[in-house]
């Protein structure tokens, strides 16, 4: 977003006016990369949309820095502070009246005859779907090893609570509440198969199987990987933990999401 490096900085410059050290950049900056992951900062403050907490939260995770949201975008499912709001947080933050929210993360493999082609991090979901071809993919789903299903549909998202406000929620699941650590299977324009979203025991694993059709998984919107007939997705629980910075009660995540389920904020603007 053009106006985000601007708010950055003033951020940044509100926060050197308090005394502590604060840098702005882009998170396609190597050099602000690698003092995150280096552990140069206490926390990150991510300024744009829901897309750019997901970048932060895949960089920010593995080294444990929080992330504050201050939302530009036109959702902000998981952002707490508005535009106008940041500098009121800001103080309420120096003062120490925050909290940490921990939000859990998947670990997504790719395997091809037994052996691993990438493993990769989702905050959101893995989903495995039909490319684009018009056709519909069979999928089959093991739940810790055990056979749960086929489907034969667009594809299956397999969600975090964190995910189950975006694809997952548009294509007809459940919203589940930020602080569990279940997994939630939903497919996509299912056909003939079974319809209902599936919530998973908190620490149990599921394995997607391509039995036929063109397909291809996509982690977090990230680019899609081609999949081959036969090809596996194991997705489970990951290692890390995203905490975002949050404020007041938890039932901020309520007020939150009833302020957006009624309301579309794309509509009437130019495509």
């Amino acid at each position: 977003m053009p106006e985000a490096l601007p708010e950055a900085e003033s951020i940044a410059a509100y926060l050197r006016e308090r005394g502590l050290d604060a840098a702005a950049g882009t998170l396609d900056s190597a050099d602000l990369r690698k003092r995150v992951r280096d552990g140069n900062f206490d926390l990150l403050i991510a300024v744009g949309g829901d897309g750019t907490m997901l970048r932060a939260g895949h960089l920010c995770a593995p080294v444990n820095v929080p992330i504050l949201g201050v939302n530009l975008g036109r959702l902000g499912f998981l952002i707490q502070v508005g535009r106008e709001e940041w500098p009121a947080y800001l103080d309420q933050l120096l003062e120490g009246k925050h909290w940490l929210e921990q939000r859990m993360m998947l670990r997504v493999e790719h395997l091809r005859s037994g052996e691993s082609l990438g493993v990769w991090q989702a905050l959101n979901e893995a989903v495995v779907a039909r490319d684009a071809s018009v056709r519909p993919v069979r999928v089959l789903a093991t739940v810790d090893g055990q056979l749960l299903t086929t489907y034969v549909a667009d594809g299956l998202i397999a969600a975090t609570p964190t995910g189950s406000t975006a694809y997952a929620l548009a294509a007809g699941g459940p919203i589940l509440p930020p602080e569990l650590r279940n997994i939630l299977l939903v497919p996509i324009a299912p056909h003939l198969s079974v319809d209902r979203a599936v919530v998973l025991s908190e620490g149990s694993s599921v394995r997607i199987t391509l039995q036929e059709g063109s397909a291809v998984l996509c982690v977090d919107g990230q680019t899609p990987i081609g999949l081959a007939e036969n090809d596996e997705v194991d997705v489970r629980a990951g290692e890390y933990t995203v905490a975002f910075v949050r404020f007041g009660d938890p039932g901020y995540f309520y007020r939150n999401l009833t302020a957006h389920m009624n309301q579309n904020p794309t509509i009437g603007l130019p495509r």
